[in-house]
């Protein structure tokens, strides 16, 4: 597995050169770090420069590092994780993008270049608050027309805000406050590094 590696490695390198900020290689996979000004132009080089030829997107979301393994994390606190699959050249490659602005997390859209993009981003932009700029219908896909906030924000309630019964009386749905006591029932566990040996 080492030389095919070691071939997308050197064409990575060819290809994007300083647009990388950071390359890990990691569990026979390579992650690549791109700036979120170079993120829509390093996407479309690794879909159209043939020594690479990524023509599938397989996979996109949103990350929330505010901490990190239980630490504070230092750096831009919002982060989309990109899955793309090279079927000319059978390799994988993983991008990492940071959205500048914490207060409003903006990355453009990946949509023009693979479609599948399309409902991923929904996806992030619905349970983070990724706006992705560009996109034909960036709205939410998984929570309700009228919810509010972003539901895998770390600093988003377990609870949520908001419940919603069938009122007999006015026969339809209401909302309400949450009427449950906030409380921890999940122990948060952060494993070693070399967890089951994989190291």
């Amino acid at each position: 597995m080492t030389p095919r590696l070691d071939t997308l490695q050197a064409a990575l390198a060819d290809a994007l050169g300083a647009r990388m900020t950071a390359l890990v290689r990691d569990r026979g996979e390579i992650a690549i770090t791109v700036a979120a000004a170079d993120y829509f132009a390093v996407a479309e080089t690794l879909r159209d420069d043939p020594a690479l030829k990524f023509e599938q997107l397989v996979d996109l979301c949103g990350v929330d590092y505010s901490s990190y393994k239980n630490r504070p994390w230092e750096g831009a606190r919002y982060c989309a994780v990109v899955q793309l699959l090279s079927l000319t050249h059978n390799w994988r490659l993983r991008i990492k993008v940071f959205a500048p602005d914490d207060a409003l997390p903006v990355l453009p859209s990946l949509t023009p270049l693979w479609s599948s993009a399309n409902w991923f981003e929904r996806e992030a932009f619905d349970l983070l608050g990724i706006v992705f700029e560009g996109h034909a219908d960036l709205r939410r896909i998984l929570t309700d027309y009228g919810f509010i906030g972003h539901p895998l924000r770390k600093d988003f309630p377990v609870s949520g805000h908001v419940e919603m019964r069938y009122d007999a009386e006015q026969r339809r749905v209401v909302y309400q406050p949450v009427s449950i006591e906030p409380r921890e029932i999940v122990p948060r566990v952060v494993r070693e590094e070399d967890y089951g040996g994989l190291h």
